[in-house]
C-alpha cells in the first residue's frame, strides 16, 4: 500500500519488488499500526517514540539541528511517518485520514508526550495546521529516499490538548485501548514506556498536570 501510494504521487523510484520499506521499520522504538475496514487493509501508519538522542527518529536525519537539541532536552517527541491510505478506501471514506491520525493522539496519551513532528511536503502543511494547529518548524528540506523535499512540522500536545479533543471528541481512548496499542513496540517484546520516557524534563513549578475522565 505504501508502495503504490508513493509511486502514485512520483515521490519513489520504482522498483521491482512492489515494496517500500526501509531499515526504520525494524527500530526497536517504531509502531507500524493499521486500520482494518470489513477485514482489508484500508491505511497505516508508523510511529517512532522518544525522548533522548539514542531514540532514532526519522526526520533526525534531514532535520537534526532541530530535532536532537529537542531529545537532549528530554521532550518526548512523537514521530509519525509513511502514513497511507488505500485509494479505493479514500475515495468510499473521506474521513479516513482523521481516524488513521487518530493513532498519533492515543500515543500522545500513553507517552506524555510534548510534541508530535512531522515531515510533511509543502502543500500538505497548511491542510496540517488547520485539521490540528501543527505549525511549520523547518522550510522544506531534501528527504532520504524521497524524491520531493519536505518541511518539518510541530505539534505542541500541551498546548493544544482541550482544543483538539473538543473539536475531535472521538480521539479518546481508553487506558486498555492505549497498553493493548502501545505495551509493546512492533518490533520488542518488552514494554517500553519507561526507556522512551527516560529523558523527560521536569515540569516546570506551577505547572498542573491535566486531569481526565473517560466515559466509555
Amino acid at each position: 500500500m505504501r508502495y503504490e501510494a508513493y509511486s502514485r504521487e512520483g515521490n519513489i523510484a520504482e522498483n521491482a519488488s512492489g515494496m517500500f520499506t526501509d531499515v526504520e521499520d525494524e527500530c526497536e522504538n517504531v509502531w507500524l499500526l493499521a486500520i482494518l475496514i470489513d477485514g482489508e487493509l484500508a491505511s497505516s501508519i508508523r510511529l517512532h517514540i522518544g525522548s533522548r538522542p539514542q531514540h532514532y527518529l526519522p526526520v533526525t536525519a534531514a532535520f537534526p539541528d532541530i530535532v536532537e537539541p529537542r531529545l537532549e532536552a528530554g521532550e518526548i517527541l512523537i514521530d509519525a511517518t509513511r502514513q497511507t491510505s488505500g485509494l479505493e478506501f479514500t475515495r468510499a471514506y473521506p474521513f479516513l485520514t482523521y481516524v488513521t491520525m487518530r493513532a498519533i493522539y492515543v500515543a500522545e496519551e500513553h507517552f506524555g508526550a510534548d510534541y508530535i513532528v512531522a515531515a510533511a511536503r509543502p502543500e500538505y502543511v497548511q491542510a496540517f495546521r488547520r485539521m490540528c494547529g501543527s505549525t511549520i518548524w523547518a522550510d522544506a528540506r531534501p528527504y532520504p529516499r524521497m524524491k520531493k523535499p519536505v518541511a518539518l512540522t510541530g505539534y505542541d500536545c500541551k498546548a493544544n490538548w482541550d482544543a483538539i479533543r473538543a473539536r475531535y471528541p472521538f480521539i479518546r481512548s481508553t487506558k486498555q485501548e492505549r497498553t493493548a496499542l502501545f505495551g509493546r513496540s512492533s518490533t520488542s517484546e518488552r514494554d517500553l514506556y519507561a526507556d522512551l520516557t527516560s529523558g523527560r524534563r521536569l515540569r516546570p513549578s506551577g505547572e498542573t498536570q491535566h486531569a481526565m475522565t473517560w466515559v466509555a
